[in-house]
C-alpha cells in the first residue's frame, strides 16, 4: 500500500508541474491581424498591432490533432524556443516515465518542430531517459504489483530471459526491434527480470532507433503536407519508402544474428497474443 501511494504522490507532483508548465506560457508571438478582423475593428478605431495567438495545449490524439499542435509551437517557438522545448521534454518524459501511450505522436511532434536530426535526436534520448525512469520507478514501487496482475506474462519473460542470458544485450535489442510485448510493458518488467539498469539503458537506446526514425521522419513530412494529395504524391511516398528500408536494415541483421544464437521459440508463438492482450 505504500508503494501504491508514493507513486500516486509522484503522478500527481508530475502532473501538477505539467499543468503549470503547459498553463503558464510566457507572453506569445504575435500574428497580423486579418483583412476581416481590421474590418471589423472600424476604420476609425486603432486596430490592436498584433494579435496574440491563443494556446491551448493537450496531448494529440490522431494526426489531425497533431498538425494544429506542430503549427501552433512552432509559431510559438520563434520567439520562445527554450520554453517549446522544455515543454516538449517534460510532456516526453512524463507519458515515458508513467508508462503511458502515445510516444509515436510526440515522436512525429518532434519531427514537425526541431527537423529530422535534431528531431530524431531528442526522440532517442528522451525515449531511453524516460524509460530509465520508468524501469526506476518500477523497481522502486510497482513490482509485487506487476507480477500480480500479469503473472503469466511476466513468468514467459522471466524464462526467456534466464535461457537468453549468455545474450541478454542482442536479446533486449531483438524485443525492441521486434516488439512482441509492448515496449511500456518491457520497461516496467525490466528490474523483475534482473537485467542490469546499464544494459536495459543502452538496449533502449540502440533498439529504439529505427521507430524513432520511423515516426520523426514522417512527422517531418506530414507538418510540410497541406492536403491528402499531398501525402500520397510520388515524391511523398518515395521518402516514406526510403525511410521504411533504412529502418529495416538493423532490423534484418539482429534478426539473422538471432537465428543461430537467440531461443524465442515460445515467444515467437505467443508474442502476437501476448502483446494483444496487453494493449
Amino acid at each position: 500500500m505504500r508503494s501504491i501511494s508514493g507513486l500516486m504522490i509522484l503522478v500527481a507532483a508530475a502532473t501538477f508541474y505539467l499543468y503549470l508548465l503547459s498553463t503558464n506560457l510566457p507572453p506569445g508571438p504575435k500574428r497580423k491581424p486579418s483583412e476581416d478582423e481590421l474590418e471589423k475593428s472600424g476604420e476609425d478605431s486603432d486596430p490592436d498591432p498584433g494579435l496574440e495567438e491563443v494556446r491551448t495545449l493537450t496531448f494529440p490524439s490522431d494526426l489531425e490533432e497533431l498538425q494544429e499542435l506542430a503549427e501552433l509551437l512552432k509559431f510559438y517557438k520563434t520567439e520562445h524556443t527554450a520554453y517549446v522545448l522544455l515543454l516538449f521534454c517534460s510532456a516526453y518524459l512524463y507519458k515515458q516515465s508513467f508508462a503511458i501511450p502515445g510516444s509515436s505522436f510526440l515522436n512525429m511532434l518532434a519531427g514537425a518542430l526541431f527537423g529530422p536530426w535534431q528531431g530524431l535526436f531528442l526522440a532517442c534520448v528522451l525515449t531511453t531517459v524516460g524509460s530509465t525512469y520508468c524501469y526506476l520507478l518500477s523497481r522502486t514501487f510497482g513490482k509485487q504489483h506487476i507480477v500480480r496482475m500479469f503473472p503469466d506474462k511476466v513468468s514467459l519473460l522471466q524464462r526467456k530471459t534466464e535461457e537468453n542470458r549468455s545474450s541478454l544485450f542482442f536479446f533486449l535489442l531483438f524485443l525492441r526491434f521486434f516488439p512482441m510485448t509492448p515496449n511500456w510493458f518491457l520497461n516496467v518488467t525490466a528490474p523483475i527480470l534482473n537485467i542490469p539498469i546499464s544494459i536495459f539503458f543502452f538496449s533502449v537506446l540502440i533498439g529504439l532507433i529505427p521507430y524513432n526514425f520511423i515516426c520523426v521522419h514522417t512527422g517531418v513530412i506530414l507538418s510540410e503536407i497541406s492536403s491528402l494529395d499531398d501525402l500520397f504524391s510520388w515524391s511523398t511516398l518515395m521518402q516514406l519508402l526510403a525511410i521504411a528500408l533504412v529502418a529495416l536494415v538493423p532490423g534484418a541483421l539482429i534478426k539473422h544474428y538471432s537465428q543461430g544464437t537467440l531461443k524465442l521459440d515460445e515467444l515467437d508463438k505467443n508474442g502476437h497474443q501476448l502483446d494483444k492482450k496487453l494493449r
